[in-house]
């Protein structure tokens, strides 16, 4: 370590003037309870330390990962013997349980406290829902590139402040800021760490001495992410083209590079539904159960499945019916409007209902042989619409074949 405090710490912004990125979410705040939810080293904390700054409130900090019951009842306590209103920050608040989230509505209700929540994992699934009601929820998105560099570049005014002298190669802003992937702290810690590997104040750091202390010669995105999109189509076109060699290829290139995992299994789930479909209904079970299996074994071993999973897909035969049909009910749907629900396929649920003959005509399949009978499923003016359309290919020719069968059967 350069200082008595990581660089990261020494460099956290003071006030929202200073603070890097998320000008949109940052509007006209005012003091009210937060949810800040996004991937880390995007300021979440610092964001926090901030607005107590701003609102000029009390400031208590929390982990939800290191603290238990006992370090948030002092906290309360104090605040009980104080009322005086004061912000508590928990970060990584999803890892409190149901019960621990619930300790704090009570003091949230009577106004003492106002509660700033920071999470990776989507609030939706992670914070109870009475906590979710009483909060704003901002998404913070990864930093972008220029966020970064204005970051690295007051890193670097603030070392040539405390003599040091750096020189570098040419590349190396750009290579750092995209190696950091919108991670201010991984941004700084690097920095720290390349500065560190040296014995004076007088820094040249070389491509080489940047790869060494990143511990790996990542194939870097470009400047504008673009590559980032270049090689998730490059996949997905792969896997469409059948060519498991090449879907394999550019999904560990992108591995490899950094990419989120989830981004690659997302893709791929995609191309399961969007371009194998019911040709093989088994390639999305493969996809997700693949995506559930990494996430259980973590890297190296998750890796595997990750290539099986590419394989199987990339080999299934491919139709698009499913993802047309989509388009299709979505196109008819936007085009005609909402149209009543036939009333014999409405539910009697009350007696009024059943009076009114909600369901009085329908016909239960089970009541007739092969458990089918003619019946009109669609509003009045949409009967005879056909969304799917199954290709000879793969399983869809078996629903074809199903799907033929009772359309004579409905005409006999």
């Amino acid at each position: 370590m350069l200082f008595e405090k990581p660089l990261y710490e020494i460099l956290r912004p003071e006030n929202l003037s200073s603070f890097s990125g998320h000008n949109e979410i940052l509007k006209n705040l005012s003091p009210q309870n937060l949810i800040l939810w996004g991937p880390p080293g995007v300021g979440k904390t610092t964001l926090a330390y901030i607005l107590s700054k701003k609102w000029e409130l009390p400031f208590y900090q929390l982990s939800a990962v290191l603290s238990g019951k006992k370090d948030v009842k002092n906290i309360l306590d104090k605040i009980d013997v104080s009322k005086e209103k004061s912000i508590i920050f928990i970060d990584e608040i999803h890892a409190f349980n149901k019960a621990q989230q619930n300790i704090f509505l009570s003091h949230i209700e009577k106004g003492l406290i106002i509660l700033i929540g920071a999470t990776t994992e989507n609030p939706s699934f992670e914070i109870i829902s009475p906590l979710l009601s009483r909060s704003k929820i901002l998404k913070m998105e990864k930093l972008t590139y220029e966020n970064l560099e204005n970051i690295l570049a007051r890193a670097i005014n603030f070392l040539n402040e405390k003599g040091f002298r750096i020189s570098y190669y040419d590349d190396f802003i750009q290579d750092l800021c995209l190696f950091a992937n919108g991670d201010a702290r991984v941004l700084l810690n690097t920095l720290e760490q390349i500065l560190v590997s040296f014995k004076d104040k007088n820094i040249s750091i070389t491509k080489e001495v940047f790869f060494e202390n990143i511990g790996q010669k990542n194939i870097i995105y470009d400047k504008k992410y673009e590559e980032h999109y270049n090689l998730l189509s490059a996949f997905h076109k792969s896997l469409r083209g059948s060519n498991p060699d090449a879907a394999l290829y550019w999904a560990f290139r992108m591995l490899d590079s950094g990419e989120e995992p989830r981004t690659i299994f997302r893709r791929l789930i995609a191309c399961a539904s969007e371009d194998v479909g019911n040709a093989d209904p088994n390639a999305l079970v493969v996809a997700v159960n693949a995506w559930q299996a990494f996430e259980f074994l973590g890297i190296p071993e998750g890796e595997l499945p990750l290539a099986q999973a590419v394989i199987y897909i990339a080999s299934s035969p491919k139709s698009n019916s499913v993802y047309e049909a989509k388009n299709n009910v979505k196109y008819e749907i936007r085009k005609s409007g909402y149209k009543p629900v036939p009333i014999h396929l409405r539910n009697p649920v009350t007696n009024y209902m059943k009076k009114l003959g909600y369901g009085k005509e329908y016909k239960y399949p089970h009541d007739y042989p092969y458990s089918f009978v003619k019946q009109d499923y669609f509003p009045e003016e949409l009967n005879g619409k056909k969304f799917y359309k199954p290709k000879e290919v793969g399983f869809e020719r078996e629903i074809k074949k199903r799907l033929d069968w009772w359309e004579k059967a409905s005409k006999s």
